[in-house]
């Protein structure tokens, strides 16, 4: 079974290596994947193992853990606003205590008006002293730091906590024996020793490490608290109660309450609580917060409905078909929130370098502080040298740097109609070099429609077509279909039809005001000697083109012809564009002939077109491309493209597809518009690039941040880094990689940017 749990105490991507590690270590448990930026990790395990077995060998490391939603029970409030709420706390009172602190400790220095009893040699241990109590609250404050960062020393695989602990302690210590030389001086009248050691002690050192770790760990927290702005505004979209209609009389229900086949009312205004089927009225539905599409829709009986989208004019009834859990709603959030847990390929390799980069930054600092001492320098500089490498080096700004743009572009995703399963398919879709597009229901809307009439010189247009209609009417072939539905939207009045007789694979015949009539294939028409002669031409033309012919005649000839086909969407014509202008190639499959394929390939440019392929076919032409080095995203909707969908290296389902196909791609597209396809490479590519430029600053300030912090540059321009302004960068270093990735929360597809949505 798969459980998700919260976990506390995780402040870098070593936290969340060793939070795994320790997991897997327990029987039972198959698999781990832990979230820094949700404070959340999934176990998958088996059925005899209990989560508090889980949530043992979590706390074991050093961490907090609890089966998720139970903080909720508790308090009402998610772990991740509990999170920003102790991060403040700890910030207000580091803060508080800090800035006295830093002043006391410096501002004789800096020249700054101080008070008399702690100015002067004579006053050094009121002024230690003082240090010393103004820095207790703020270990105190953060004592967590100390609590996982020793335990986690004691198990031999440290992290950043481990980091700052050693830094700030090192430093606390070293000031508590200051005092006490300082003491010592004073009791022996050594002034010198006095001098020595006041302006030596460390307090401000060991304040600043814990106050300014904790400033960019308040800011980093906030960070995370916008990346799921998304899933909040989704989760606000539902709405809270319903109308339910039970025995005639309308009650207000809780939507948490609302059960499978509930008869639910909707005013104008109203949020929609559950997705359904309309059964009575008609209405205006803005559908934008879940579609992305700009443009209410119009809905009436027998129509879906979607959960929180809005109802803008008049009021219906419906029937609920999905409920809870089910809901349009809770599957987009679900997929959301997967996608922002689960880590691409290229997190994991950054986790992998903070789980051995902690011990060798402790060495690093180790080596620096004997080196110096050996050299000549006295134990406080050296000290300080070993300290401002330990914290300048804490791998916060790494563990960032891959988790923040997963969780942000998945939000965005989800935002502009796109849904994201995994982090491993937002990386893998930028490499996309081929694209294979499923033709019906993917480039096409799915259904045959009515594109062209030609009438004989003896007919017109709307006869023609009222003939068809009256024939046609009561059959229910798609093409049958296509033909009355163009009839009902002109408004045209059905003709009564006696004797109608249907001919299988042929076509239809019937008397409309005393005249037989026929509609059907070529192959009818000759069946009843019609000479085809005069049409030849305008038949072959609409074959070419890809488009089903409809014979219509009476008993003398043939009177027109109606020209039927399954339209391409002008969102696809443009989808298509934009694939080849990033340079991938473009395959259409599909089960029509070859002529009707080739027909559609050269309308469109399409690179290659497959025509006739069945389902296993289709998964052949996706391996084919894979052996030649492709890099394929397969695009479809239906049942038959579910094989392809999950071999190809990236499935993207349209939306409107079916279950099983949405099941087996790896991004969902609400809405039935290639053009999302798109956006969802593009989106890729946005979000690679944003994690490729975040890991570049956070190795490039560690590489160069370490060798100063370690005095390198110190012989050749005295460029020398205190434990204060190192604990600085390295603040400033997580919050411009948390900036930076929260830039993605602007990003829009290329079509949206145009500010047109196309029919």
């Amino acid at each position: 079974m798969k459980q998700k749990f919260d976990v506390t105490g995780m402040t870098c991507s070593a936290c969340v290596a060793h939070v795994e590690k320790d997991v897997k270590k327990v029987k039972g448990v198959k698999k781990v994947n832990v979230s820094l930026i949700n404070n959340s990790m999934v176990v998958d395990y088996d059925d005899s193992l209990s989560p508090f077995a889980i949530v043992s060998a979590v706390e074991k490391g050093g961490y907090g853990a609890k089966v998720s939603g139970e903080d909720k029970k508790e308090s009402g409030e998610s772990t991740a606003v509990l999170h920003i709420k102790s991060m403040k706390s700890r910030l207000i009172v580091s803060l508080i205590f800090f800035i006295p602190l830093l002043y006391i400790s410096m501002g004789e220095m800096l020249g700054a008006p101080q008070l008399g009893f702690l100015v002067g040699m004579e006053n050094a241990m009121n002024a230690s002293l003082l240090q010393f109590l103004l820095t207790i609250p703020i270990v105190w404050a953060n004592v967590a730091y100390f609590k996982v960062g020793f335990k986690r020393l004691w198990l031999k695989s440290p992290n950043m906590d481990s980091l700052v602990a050693i830094g700030s302690g090192a430093a606390m210590l070293y000031g508590i024996f200051a005092l006490f030389m300082i003491g010592t001086g004073l009791g022996r009248h050594d002034m010198v020793l006095v001098d020595e050691y006041r302006m030596n002690l460390y307090f401000e050192a060991a304040g600043a490490i814990l106050a300014l770790v904790t400033v960019g760990k308040y800011l980093e927290a906030l960070s995370k608290g916008k990346t799921s702005d998304a899933i909040m505004k989704l989760i606000q979209l539902a709405p809270k109660t319903a109308l339910v209609e039970i025995n005639g009389e309308i009650i207000e229900t809780a939507v948490v309450d609302l059960k499978k086949d509930d008869i639910i009312i909707v005013k104008p205004g109203q949020s929609i609580p559950v997705d359904g089927v309309i059964i009575s009225g008609i209405s205006s539905i803005d559908e934008s917060a879940i579609t992305g599409e700009s443009m209410p829709v119009d809905k009436s009986i027998g129509d879906t409905v979607i959960s929180a989208t809005i109802n803008k004019t008049g009021a219906f009834k419906f029937r609920a078909t999905k409920v809870g859990s089910d809901t349009t709603l809770q599957q987009i959030i679900k997929l959301v929130e997967e996608a922002g847990s689960s880590k691409a390929p290229i997190a994991k390799l950054a986790d992998q370098i903070s789980g051995v980069f902690v011990p060798i930054v402790m060495g690093i600092a180790v080596v620096t502080f004997v080196t110096w001492l050996l050299i000549g320098q006295p134990f406080s500089f050296a000290l300080s040298m070993g300290i401002t490498v330990l914290v300048i080096s804490c791998p916060c700004a790494l563990g960032l740097a891959t988790p923040l743009a997963i969780m942000v572009s998945s939000g965005k995703g989800a935002e502009n109609g796109i849904l994201i399963k995994s982090a491993e398919s937002l990386e893998t879709a930028h490499k996309v070099t081929s694209v294979v597009l499923d033709k019906t229901g993917t480039i096409t809307y799915g259904k045959p429609s009515l594109t062209d009439l030609y009438s004989m010189k003896e007919m017109d247009d709307v006869t023609l077509l009222s003939i068809a209609y009256a024939l046609e009417a009561s059959s229910e072939h798609p093409i049958a279909k296509a033909i009355t539905n163009a009839a009902i939207e002109k408004k045209y009045i059905l003709p009564a039809v006696v004797s109608f007789d249907s001919i299988p694979g042929q076509g239809v015949k019937g008397f409309i005001d005393q005249k037989l009539y026929y509609a059907g294939n070529i192959k009818f028409m000759k069946s009843l000697n019609k000479d085809t002669t005069a049409t030849e031409n305008i038949a072959n033309n609409f074959s070419m083109e890809g488009k089903t012919v409809i014979y219509i005649a009476n008993d003398d000839a043939i009177i027109g012809l109606i020209a039927i086909a399954d339209t391409i969407k002008e969102s696809s014509i443009e989808a298509i564009e934009g694939f080849k202008k990033m340079g991938i190639e473009v395959t259409m499959l599909t089960g029509d002939n070859k002529i009707t394929a080739e027909a559609i390939r050269k309308k469109l440019s399409i690179d290659h077109v497959i025509s006739e392929v069945t389902p296993e076919e289709k998964e052949q032409v996706i391996i084919e491309l894979q052996k030649l080095g492709k890099i394929v995203a397969m695009v479809g909707d239906g049942v038959n493209d579910a094989i392809a969908l999950t071999r190809a290296d990236v499935g993207i389902a349209i939306g409107a597809g079916t279950d099983v196909a949405i099941e087996s791609a790896d991004i969902v597209l609400i809405k039935n518009d290639l053009r999302d396809a798109l956006g969802a490479i593009e989106l890729s590519k946005k979000t690679i690039n944003n994690i490729k430029m975040n890991l570049f600053w956070a190795f490039f300030y560690n590489i160069m941040g370490i060798p100063i912090a370690a005095g390198v540059f110190y012989w050749f321009n005295g460029l020398k880094l205190d434990p204060m302004l190192g604990s600085l960068a390295m603040s400033i270093s997580s919050v411009s990689v948390a900036l930076n990735a929260l830039r993605l929360r602007h990003f829009k597809p290329s079509h949206h940017l145009k500010g047109e949505t196309i029919k």
